[in-house]
């Protein structure tokens, strides 16, 4: 499994977290989606490499803005 994490701007609240969320499950291959409006921050697990540009379009979707966390 690996776990790649974003910083998200523009969370703030439960709504925010779900709608991200609900952007970024519909991505194949992952499995595990944390999401914390409060902290910022994105998590996805797959069994692979998470596509970044996948990830990214999808929080954009969304209403917001991210970055890979390094």
């Amino acid at each position: 499994m690996t776990t790649t994490e974003y910083q998200v701007t523009g969370m703030t609240c439960g709504h925010c977290e779900m709608s991200v969320r609900e952007e970024v499950e519909q991505i194949d291959g992952v499995e595990t989606i944390v999401v914390s409006a409060q902290d910022g921050t994105l998590a996805v697990t797959g069994p692979g490499e998470i596509n970044d540009a996948l990830v990214l379009a999808a929080v954009e979707e969304a209403g917001y803005s991210a970055v890979r966390a390094r």
